[in-house]
């Protein structure tokens, strides 16, 4: 485990302070989780922000292929 040194402004901190207690938890555990939670938000915002652009990639090749696909079943 690796040790940290942070400085929080004193709102999140008095915040933190509160959820803590109610929770009952330690201090270290809620912002261990809290950091969890939010790098897996962020990986997957940019996962969505990746499928985007990938989507936007192949959108015109897509369309022309369905168009040929049509044109098959026309024939039939």
């Amino acid at each position: 485990m690796k040790t940290l040194s942070l400085k929080l402004d004193d709102s999140v901190f008095e915040e933190t302070e509160k959820v803590v207690a109610e929770l009952n938890i330690a201090r270290n555990r809620y912002i261990n989780e809290a950091l969890n939670l939010y790098n897996q938000f962020n990986k997957r915002q940019a996962l969505k922000k990746k499928l985007a652009k990938e989507s936007k990639l192949v959108a015109q090749s897509s369309l022309e292929i369905l168009d040929e696909f049509e044109k098959l079943a026309d024939e039939i």
